[in-house]
């Protein structure tokens, strides 16, 4: 005897196995947005709050910085500055101008954030570690971007976005399909999405 799935139970399916796979995704973004929306608790490298650093060490240190310097060309001056001084690469690292005559090099993980500030007239480096805090750890999972990273783990996770993206995605049409197909809920149904569409496009044209 043969065993045939119907759509609606492959449907089934698919929505329930896709709700499992993807429920630490949903977990994840949903905690921590709630960071994302506060600046009181999203702690950048930008944040200079004494509390939040320990210096590691300060040095001497000349390099030639160019004035114009383009955005990738001052990427790589980070990465040779961080080599300079040892500090390994684990996962992303960059490179800013904040403000004139200092260049900023940081290097991160999800756990750690290590930065290197060049005082580019006064010739001075110093080395700061920030502490683990987990607003740092909840926005660096929202907000990762793996493509532009280098390291192959980073490509890995990006990839893994884009399929939770798409399981987003599979999760909402086979849901649709499921409340279709349940003519007892269509009203309830109806109330449900067209609150939250009304809801999203008012914020979206008044903000």
């Amino acid at each position: 005897m043969g065993f045939c799935v119907t759509f609606n139970q492959f449907n089934r399916r698919l929505h329930l196995y896709l709700a499992l796979t993807l429920l630490p995704w949903i977990v994840m973004y949903g905690i921590s947005a709630i960071p994302m929306t506060r600046p009181s608790l999203k702690d950048g490298m930008y944040n200079d709050n004494p509390s939040l650093w320990t210096t590691r060490s300060e040095h001497q240190y000349e390099r030639v910085v160019p004035d114009g310097i383009s955005r990738d060309e001052m990427r790589q001056l980070g990465r040779k500055i961080l080599k300079d001084f040892g500090i390994e690469v684990r996962s992303t690292f960059g490179a800013y101008s904040l403000r004139k005559k200092r260049l900023t090099v940081y290097a991160s993980d999800f756990w750690s954030f290590t930065r290197i500030t060049y005082n580019i007239e006064a010739q001075h480096v110093k080395i700061q570690d920030k502490q683990f805090r987990w607003s740092h750890f909840l926005t660096g999972l929202h907000g990762r971007g793996g493509f532009a990273h280098e390291t192959p783990l980073n490509y890995v996770w990006s990839v893994l976005v884009d399929l939770v993206a798409l399981g987003f995605l599979l999760w909402i049409a086979s849901g649709l399909y499921m409340w279709w197909q349940a003519p007892g809920v269509r009203r309830w149904g109806f109330v449900a999405l067209l609150s939250g569409l009304m809801s999203f496009t008012i914020f979206v044209l008044v903000l």
